[in-house]
């Protein structure tokens, strides 16, 4: 038995985003500052819902979100030298987000259920001098966030949520990303809408959705923007704040405002693949499962599971024997990074650090994605297909 569907194929764009763009297109004012007279514009009509969506003062949207992690991270204060706590089970754009303002990345000891350990965290917050937490809800799993937010409080730790893998979900009946300072989004292809690039950054906090407004690129067009804070918070910032352009242009706007309606479908439907694989591999020989938090609504695109009792060489031939059977997995504790799969090792420029329960764990995870565009039926294929290979 070989599966056969497309672990990388999307669901096509909805009709009312073609149509959108399609008329973005006619009238050829994609630039997001490029308006007519009486007209908001695309993407100042998309910051307005996803403010309301996310419960959110302000939101602005921008290029991708690795843009909106440096965004943040600038507009939070965050200068070169400076040290900025961070999960060491991530994705490279948030380590490279934290290089790319010249701050240098701590790493903070991973879980086995995946989550940053606080532990680590109080014990690194004490000792480190960072005043900053950016923390990656990594493949949409998220700790208590209330504890959390008390080690934040103790040690004054501003927290930036990179809510990439986590839009639509909620922890503890809170909107994922509000529980921090600031909370940045990605609209990658890969992302739970897709604009092919595309982010969000959101905050509570006026100056600083005004400076990440001004990072941006406005110029001095703010107040063409959908959910931005008043006009004269801009005024002691607008001649002190550098334009390091990244902005969202209405042409994906216009794609991306039909799928925001229907995100809240979107997750049900991800859910149903998530327990479906679960099912499926409950009581798989060598397949553990990632302990679940019962009062987390996990956005379930992708799917983890971790072989503890397996080694390297057999791990990387279990991954190709179920890749000579359509079914792609990414393995995390490879020696060398494979297309969008790394880890803390890989970063050279983020230095090296000692994180022992972080390496067992990623030593035996294994990771794939969940597209909409799969039924339960083939999550039934792909689980039978593993636990087959696991046996072997």
């Amino acid at each position: 038995m070989r599966f056969e569907g497309n672990f990388t194929q999307q669901e096509p764009i909805p009709a009312e985003g073609i149509a959108a763009a399609t008329e973005v297109m006619t009238h050829g004012r994609l630039h997001r500052y490029n308006l007519a007279n009486g007209e908001l514009g695309e993407a100042a009509l998309l910051e307005q819902e996803f403010a309301t969506f996310t419960g959110a003062k302000y939101a602005l949207a921008v290029t991708s979100g690795g843009y909106a992690l440096a965004t943040a991270l600038r507009a939070v204060g965050v200068e070169p030298g400076m040290p900025v706590l961070t999960n060491a089970f991530t994705l490279a754009p948030v380590p490279g987000s934290v290089a790319a303002v010249g701050a240098r990345p701590v790493f903070v000891e991973t879980t086995e259920a995946l989550v940053i350990d606080l532990d680590d965290l109080a014990e690194k917050a004490a000792t480190s001098d960072a005043r900053v937490l950016m923390l990656s809800h990594m493949r949409g799993h998220q700790p208590d966030m209330a504890a959390l937010m008390r080690i934040a409080e103790e040690h004054d730790l501003t927290v930036i949520e990179d809510c990439a893998h986590t839009m639509g979900g909620r922890s503890g009946n809170v909107v994922s990303g509000q529980h921090g300072t600031v909370a940045c989004y990605s609209t990658q292809t890969y992302k739970h809408l897709n604009s092919g690039e595309g982010g969000f950054l959101t905050t509570n906090d006026a100056e600083i959705a005004a400076r990440a407004t001004l990072l941006s690129g406005s110029y001095m067009l703010y107040p063409r923007h959908g959910a931005g804070p008043e006009l004269e918070v801009f005024e002691p910032l607008r001649d002190a704040t550098p334009n390091v352009s990244g902005r969202m242009d209405n042409l994906r706007a216009a794609i991306l405002r039909p799928q925001l309606k229907v995100l809240p479908d979107r997750v049900a439907r991800w859910a149903a693949l998530h327990d479906a694989m679960e099912a499926g591999l409950r009581h798989a020989a060598a397949i553990h499962l990632i302990d679940r938090d019962p009062g987390l609504d996990r956005v379930g695109s992708s799917f983890q599971f971790v072989m503890p009792e397996k080694r390297g060489a057999w791990i990387a031939d279990f991954v190709a024997r179920c890749g000579a059977r359509g079914v792609e997995l990414k393995w995390f504790g490879a020696e060398r990074a494979q297309g969008f799969t790394s880890n803390h090792r890989n970063w050279a420029y983020a230095g090296r650090a000692s994180l022992p329960r972080t390496d067992a764990v990623l030593a035996g995870l294994l990771d794939m994605r969940l597209p909409l565009t799969f039924s339960v039926e083939d999550c039934a294929v792909i689980a039978q297909i593993l636990r087959e290979e696991a046996m072997s």
